[in-house]
């Protein structure tokens, strides 16, 4: 946590009444409920949940990319386009034939007009991000040919190549080990702490959102069960129902470890 204050910061993101339906006409379920949001620049949200419980959803409707009823709009009004919103799903297929560089060079796609090369500054973006990923050395690789890990991070690096001031994470460490998901996590941090940009991530390990987190929303059957910082959200009662599984929270200076009962 980095001792965030959403009264000296603006509005990055403005989440109000967001509703999704999924299913075929005939068969349709909603599985997001009128969830409303704020999200601030400069802070780390975590999105936390049991499994179904509306964290990928929500995520992908913040992006534009399911359909939903209720408005998503950025801090200065207007829908969000691909230059205010870069998401990393969960799992990206990896296209066949393209190397590290040009896959984190779609990064900049936003940036491009019809007909038009992308621009020696697009390079150099790319660049540089592949470098501070430690990522130089597999460049001229195919996507393909990486471990998990570095798949991991070469769709890191294709986000922050966009350079969008909200950046939407979903299960950003899923497969990777602890030391690997605390690296890109840290780097993460780092860039947002650097760069002043927002970060919105579904994290499946409290502990581990709690460690990052300046807030935390935490969704229960497609609907806003709790939002604040961790200290008020990661309360074992709350967690316990949400989860339907008895869990504790150990608090360890100021450090939150939640666990089976």
């Amino acid at each position: 946590m980095s001792g965030f204050s959403s009264s000296q910061v603006g509005l990055a993101l403005r989440v109000v009444d967001v509703a999704v339906d999924v299913g075929r006409a005939g068969g349709r379920r909603r599985v997001l409920h009128d969830v409303s949001v704020d999200f601030f620049v400069g802070e780390f949200v975590a999105v936390i949940g049991p499994n179904g419980s509306g964290k990928s959803t929500l995520l992908r409707a913040l992006a534009g990319l399911v359909p939903h009823e209720g408005v998503v709009h950025t801090g200065v009004g207007g829908c969000p386009g691909p230059c205010d919103i870069a998401l990393m799903p969960q799992s990206a297929q990896l296209p066949e034939g393209m190397s590290v560089a040009e896959y984190v060079l779609l990064g900049r796609t936003p940036y491009v007009r019809f007909f038009e090369r992308h621009s020696f500054r697009d390079h150099a973006v790319v660049a540089d991000v592949v470098e501070r990923l430690g990522l130089g050395g597999l460049a001229g690789r195919s996507v393909r040919e990486l471990s998990g890990g570095e798949a991991q991070r070469v769709m890191l690096a294709r986000v922050l190549a966009q350079q969008a001031p909200v950046i939407v994470l979903d299960e950003p460490t899923s497969s990777l080990d602890i030391g690997t998901a605390r690296d890109v996590l840290d780097f993460v941090d780092e860039h947002r702490r650097g760069e002043g940009v927002t970060v919105v991530a579904a994290i499946h390990d409290l502990t581990v959102a709690a460690r990052y987190a300046d807030r935390i929303v935490l969704l229960d059957q497609g609907r806003v069960r709790a939002v604040g910082v961790p200290g008020e959200v990661l309360c074992a009662d709350v967690l316990s129902q949400v989860y339907r599984s008895p869990l504790v929270v150990h608090r360890i200076g100021e450090q939150f470890v939640v666990l089976p009962a």
